[in-house]
């Protein structure tokens, strides 16, 4: 008889620490965080389901302590009382001795995973919800052996402060954490065809600059549509799935959405990033521990990277937007009157859709740079990436940039040219002086003495001419991040 379980895709190494929890003689206590939609309460629900008991209960947006009570009492109905209507506790105090009393009236050496989702939603003002839930863990959880206490939560900022790096009763008890990133390229490809829905790679190349790695917006995709008929549908029809979905996101995960919006627009309008005393500035925000906290915690989610140029200091370190979405959002949709059905195909190919791809691909390739390393064969080799600006100080010198450096401990440093093209890329004889004048410019100014190795990555492979054969020491292409 075939499972109705829905499979799992990707996570490898999450499982696998999941598993670890199943198989562990001690009690866990897990916290998991992550971007909304990314795909934390399908992996701990789906992935205990039939190895373990489960109590689950999930913050409500927006709810009141009354609200989450509710909540509590219906997820202890669920799971001890097949669905009968039982009084909601007064307190969350009450609620956590109800729960202590079940399981102990269900007293096995089965796994229990009690699951608290969405839990800074759970913990409203006063409600003395965490408070309650360390307490349960300490005097409770923490003696017996069957019980793996999961707290997950998409506000990353929360998580991290109160529970990951929390100084109260919860101080030192996790026995885990889980930061849930976005699906490499070749786990969102391998997620596509699982569903049935066979894309080529130029096609999910496309489309992951457009959805990044968020499972629950490459769950949207249909099948039987073209790449630009899946972003029309999903992004541009006004019943798009993903139409207000920027809204929704950054209100849903930060409580001042305002300021992180205003940090993610200003980063989205630049190329090669924006330094941090600029974009304090830019955004109207003094330097101090909130602008700290609101760069942590788009950081923590994803959204934005932290850059810290090549030879310099942290105190030198600029930020760029890596989120795909994010940035689709910020070029193609804000600010538009009235979006419709086929907008996409009618963009395709212009100027303007060129500039978004080579940005989009930029940040594709900054969050694969593993795949890169492996692809060049440095796996084994300690390695650092970063970027390179100089910037000119008068008519006579010449400024150059060089998005991605990898620098190597085996004396080499890989200069990356990031290229997204439809066409094999052409290097022209203007082009081939500027890659000259680049590298002597980077060399002249940092004194390196180490090897420089330019390498052109490409969606589309690189036009064999003479150009090429002089100055390509490497190509990698898109099977690079399938390997």
């Amino acid at each position: 008889m075939a499972s109705n379980k829905p499979e799992i895709s990707g996570r490898v190494g999450e499982r696998e620490r999941l598993d670890r929890a199943l198989t562990s003689t001690r009690p866990e206590f897990l916290a998991i965080y992550g971007r909304r939609r990314i795909g934390k309460t399908f992996l701990i629900r789906n992935w205990f389901a039939g190895k373990a008991r489960i109590f689950e209960v999930s913050g409500r947006y927006g709810g009141t302590l009354a609200d989450n009570l509710r909540v509590f009492a219906d997820a202890m109905s669920d799971a001890f009382h097949g669905g009968a209507k039982l009084i909601v506790p007064g307190s969350w105090h009450e609620a956590f001795r109800a729960l202590e009393h079940e399981l102990e009236r269900h007293r096995s050496k089965q796994k229990w995973v009690l699951f608290f989702d969405e839990l800074p939603w759970l913990v409203t003002h006063k409600s003395g919800c965490l408070e309650e839930l360390e307490h349960f863990w300490n005097r409770w959880c923490s003696k017996r052996p069957n019980i793996i206490l999961v707290a997950c939560g998409s506000a990353a900022s929360w998580m991290l402060r109160h529970v990951v790096h929390g100084h109260g009763g919860l101080h030192n008890r996790l026995t885990d954490t889980l930061r849930l990133l976005p699906f490499s390229l070749a786990e969102a490809h391998a997620l596509l065809a699982d569903r049935g829905i066979p894309l080529t790679r130029h096609q999910m190349v496309e489309l992951y600059m457009v959805t990044g790695g968020v499972a629950h917006y490459l769950e949207k995709v249909r099948r039987g549509q073209s790449v630009a008929q899946i972003i029309d549908t999903l992004c541009f029809a006004p019943d798009g799935a993903l139409t207000g979905e920027f809204d929704h996101l950054f209100a849903s995960l930060f409580s001042d959405d305002e300021i992180y919006r205003r940090v993610v627009s200003q980063l989205a309008g630049t190329r090669h990033g924006v330094p941090r005393d600029d974009l304090l500035r830019a955004v109207g925000a003094s330097s101090g521990g909130g602008i700290n906290r609101i760069l942590v915690n788009l950081e923590e989610a994803g959204f934005i990277q932290t850059v810290i140029p090549f030879g310099r200091t942290r105190r030198d370190r600029f930020y760029r937007l890596v989120d795909e979405f994010s940035l689709f959002h910020l070029q193609w949709i804000e600010g538009r009157r009235r979006s419709k059905r086929g907008d996409w195909m009618s963009v395709r190919g212009t100027a303007k859709w060129n500039t978004w791809a080579g940005l989009a691909f930029e940040a594709l390739c900054l969050k694969h740079v593993k795949a890169i390393e492996r692809a060049l064969g440095i796996s084994g080799v300690r390695a650092e990436a970063s970027s390179w600006l100089h910037q000119a100080r008068d008519r006579d010198d010449a400024g150059a940039q060089i998005d991605l450096l990898i620098d190597r401990a085996d004396d080499v440093i890989s200069v990356c040219e990031l290229k997204h093209t439809v066409n094999p890329f052409t290097i022209t004889k203007r082009y081939a002086e500027d890659l000259r004048r680049k590298l002597a410019v980077f060399q002249r100014e940092t004194r390196t003495r180490k090897n420089l190795q330019l390498v052109l990555i490409t969606t589309a492979g690189v036009l064999a001419n003479a150009y090429a054969r002089d100055l390509v020491d490497r190509q990698v292409d898109l099977d690079a991040f399938w390997s």
